[in-house]
């Protein structure tokens, strides 16, 4: 019910407003036109001789001048002026095909001679490269050989039985140390070479327990890899040494 009553005024107060809008256009309206009938009542009529202003004559519309064509497009005037009616010449296909092959050959001559004008800039010239001259090692060891275990106190039996067990650990972290110098990792390399390089000076000296002592000094600080790939190459041929004196 009061949703009723709310609707009810809102439509209430809408009439309202369209009522006196229509209202106030309606009696704008009304005074728009009472002012305009005002307006003519009061202008007075505009006099031409009261203002000094002639009557404008009647101007008779000029006919225009009779011509006689003649044969050659030639048109005579009664004022014996003559005109002479020039024709357009519309050009073919084929004179239209050789203006456009005309403008591209002229085109082209000018781009030819653009680029003549324009100097070629130099080619610099390449700097000759630096080649660092890197002292490879030798990698020359006296024999292996295993006196350490001896003087140990260990038989000829027992010390050969430790070099044919180092033998597979040093070809198992070949691969690795393969891996490393392809990558450049020389963090890894020495860590590969450090841990059999213990093993093989505790078993002897000599050949591949000498190889790896240096191997492994170098790459503490050093970061050839040539230097790193000579050393690899030596340790996979001690290793194979040692492999056909002890199998």
């Amino acid at each position: 019910m009061f949703a009723l009553i709310v609707i009810g005024i809102f439509i209430l107060i809408i009439a309202i407003i369209i009522y006196f809008e229509y209202k106030n256009e309606k009696d704008y309206q009304t005074n728009r036109q009472k002012r305009t009938e005002e307006r003519k009542k009061t202008k007075p009529p505009y006099d031409h001789k009261e203002k000094g202003v002639a009557s404008t004559p009647d101007v008779k519309e000029k006919s225009a001048p009779q011509v006689n064509k003649t044969l050659d497009d030639t048109y005579e005037l009664k004022d014996e002026t003559k005109y002479v009616v020039e024709s357009r010449k519309v050009p073919s296909a084929k004179e239209l095909r050789e203006a456009e092959q005309k403008k591209k050959l002229e085109e082209k001559h000018l781009e030819e001679q653009r680029l003549k004008e324009q100097k070629p800039e130099p080619e610099p010239i390449p700097e000759p490269e630096v080649i660092e001259k890197i002292d490879l090692p030798e990698c020359k060891y006296p024999k292996f050989n295993y006196a350490r275990l001896l003087k140990m106190g260990l038989g000829e039996d027992e010390a050969v039985e430790f070099v044919k067990e180092l033998i597979p650990q040093i070809k198992t972290q070949i691969p690795l140390i393969q891996e490393a110098i392809a990558a450049s990792d020389f963090h890894n390399m020495e860590r590969l070479t450090h841990s059999i390089k213990g093993s093989s000076t505790t078993v002897g000296s000599g050949g591949v327990s000498d190889l790896l002592v240096e191997f492994n000094t170098y790459l503490k600080t050093g970061k050839e890899l040539p230097v790193a790939k000579t050393y690899l190459k030596h340790l996979e041929y001690y290793c194979e040494e040692l492999e056909k004196e002890y199998a």
